[in-house]
């Protein structure tokens, strides 16, 4: 396994929990502190801490502590290996469709050739 599925491995575990998709969603509209993204939610704040923390261990999201306050946003290419991941199975499906409209269509050529 190289780090790169590791990577992917730790986008894909942190983007399947609820709660990690709405922080990503509200960091999309720009930097909040963790205080912030944790009244949204009902949950202890050691509880809310560890999708934090699997977000950061992810690389989809930063933070910063100034004095008592910690500050999250998005990392700039948080998602990037994800999307790159997904599009190249994109275009195996396309790629694989394809394929068998070809052959599809040469089996209905075939037949209306018979007499």
């Amino acid at each position: 396994m190289t780090k790169y599925d590791v990577n992917l491995n730790l986008i894909f575990a942190a983007l399947s929990d609820e709660t990690r998709r709405a922080i990503l969603v509200r960091l999309s509209r720009g930097p909040a502190t963790v205080g912030e993204l944790a009244s949204h939610h009902e949950m202890a704040l050691p509880s809310f801490m560890g999708h934090i923390t699997k977000l950061e261990a992810a690389g989809m999201i930063e933070t910063a502590k100034k004095g008592r306050t910690r500050y999250c946003r998005l990392s700039p290419d948080g998602i990037a290996p994800a999307q790159h991941w997904l599009d190249q199975q994109a275009d195996q499906w396309v790629k694989r469709l394809d394929q068998f409209d070809e052959y599809a269509l040469s089996l209905l050529k075939g037949k209306n050739d018979e007499p």
